[in-house]
């Protein structure tokens, strides 16, 4: 019995390779058409082929978009960098060309005082404590700077010389009220010269006040206020502003003008120091 199935699993053998056989020859000699197992075959490796390519696009892909993320990143990172540095050369360009703008409005008002000598200087120090009281330029006593010199930023007058050391000059400026010493000789050119003096400060409206006027005349707005001369080192005719506004003082007996500053005395950053030549040739 045990005989009978080994020889029945070696007849089933012989079969299946005979029938593997007929088909392999089979498939040789056909020229014109697939077989039958090629066909299988092809679409097997079709179906296997497709499944494992589209994992692996998928993942390609995302590797793909993970580098371009990262270049975007880093050109974005370059081009804030680019940015930053715009800004810093705008800054910078800002700078100069104020500096620029001042620099050309104290050379016209040297050019504009040709019977004065000018000293140019620079502000080296402005406390917060006394921002609208003093100010510190680089010019002393070796450069010809005297105390009593009006001085000058941009086309105003901000002050006058009170302290002089060998390298270095402490300006009063004009805005200090607590300087009774620091008072203005001015005068307005109308019809008639109407004089006063140049002797307080508006904080809250940012104007120089003219009092002690001795002319009744009627003062118009815009019209302009100068240095009338009287007041020993300064010369006249330096500008001091624009007449803003005209009331009567406290007692109701003359006017009191406002006054614009043509200065602006919150950005003074370089100084003209006038020297009077009249009352040097006079000494």
């Amino acid at each position: 019995m045990n005989q009978f199935f080994t020889n029945k699993k070696m007849i089933i053998l012989l079969i299946s390779v005979i029938l593997f056989v007929s088909v392999l020859s089979l498939s040789l000699r056909s020229s014109e058409s697939n077989p039958f197992l090629q066909q299988v075959t092809n679409d097997v490796s079709a179906v296997m082929g497709r499944a494992f390519s589209r994992p692996i696009n998928a993942v390609t892909g995302l590797f793909d978009s993970v580098s371009d993320l990262q270049n975007t990143y880093e050109e974005n990172q370059r081009l804030k960098v680019e940015i930053d540095r715009i800004y810093e050369r705008q800054a910078e360009l800002n700078v100069l060309r104020d500096e620029n703008k001042r620099l050309e409005e104290e050379l016209n008002l040297q050019s504009s005082l040709t019977d004065y000598r000018t000293i140019s200087g620079t502000v080296i120090s402005r406390s917060p404590d006394t921002w609208i009281d003093q100010i510190i330029v680089d010019r002393g006593s070796q450069d010809g700077v005297e105390v009593g010199m009006p001085v000058m930023s941009g086309n105003g007058l901000i002050g006058r010389i009170s302290e002089v050391n060998p390298t270095s000059s402490k300006v009063v400026l004009l805005t200090n009220v607590d300087q009774t010493s620091n008072r203005v000789s001015s005068e307005i050119v109308m019809d008639e010269v109407v004089y006063g003096l140049i002797s307080g400060y508006d904080r809250e409206t940012n104007r120089l006040i003219m009092s002690q006027i001795t002319s009744t005349t009627e003062i118009e707005e815009e019209e302009l206020v100068s240095t009338s001369g009287l007041g020993g080192a300064i010369p006249r005719g330096l500008v001091i502003g624009e007449v803003d506004e005209v009331s009567m003082d406290s007692f109701g007996l003359a006017q009191q003008v406002y006054v614009t500053p043509a200065a602006d005395f919150n950005n003074i950053r370089f100084v003209t120091i006038i020297h009077r030549l009249a009352e040097s040739e006079a000494d």
